[in-house]
């Protein structure tokens, strides 16, 4: 960050009074810019044994297999970010279940969120942002070809937990590639 948003004079960085890390402060008014993570909410949705995953039409990772997921927007709540998500990518109507993972991705500066969910139909098809939307069984998904490691830790979560019959909320933290 070079520019205030606010009133456009340069910024420093340095750690402001009262605080204990360094952030972006602007010389001329004063405003401290916080950096914060990005959330990125979607919706693991089943239907008759089925999860729907999209195959991604942009980068990062153009043409591997994703969960119906994206950026949460301002003014909108986690459930609404995965509605939409699920909406623009898979044109598909869900209704949500619960949350079922919160994935901590601190060296890129994002939390990943997925509910579970019910597609009341198989009503789906390419958004935008997907080259094609489908239906896998479990033995049928392209593990090989799944664009993120949170959609893994998902989906695996998802089908050892749909084998007991118990779901739980469960939380991960990914560490960098190859370090585990």
């Amino acid at each position: 960050m070079n520019y205030c948003s606010s009133c456009g004079a340069t910024v420093t960085l340095r750690v402001p009074e009262g605080d204990v890390l360094p952030r972006y402060v602007c010389d001329r008014c004063g405003t401290i810019h916080y950096i914060n993570p990005k959330m990125v909410i979607g919706a693991l949705a089943d239907w008759e044994g089925k999860v729907l995953l999209c195959r991604r039409a942009i980068e990062p990772r153009l043409g591997k297999w994703t969960l119906p997921a994206g950026f949460m927007e301002m003014a909108e709540t986690t459930a609404e970010a995965a509605l939409r998500e699920t909406q623009e990518e898979a044109c598909a109507r869900v209704e949500l279940i619960d949350l079922y993972t919160l994935v901590n991705v601190p060296h890129i500066g994002q939390v990943h969120m997925f509910y579970r969910a019910r597609l009341p139909a198989p009503v789906f098809a390419a958004g935008t942002e997907s080259l094609e939307v489908a239906l896998f069984d479990e033995a049928d998904i392209p593990w090989g070809e799944i664009a993120f490691r949170s959609i893994v830790l998902t989906l695996r979560q998802f089908f050892e937990d749909r084998a007991t019959g118990q779901f739980q909320f469960r939380t991960y933290d990914l560490p960098p590639l190859g370090q585990y």
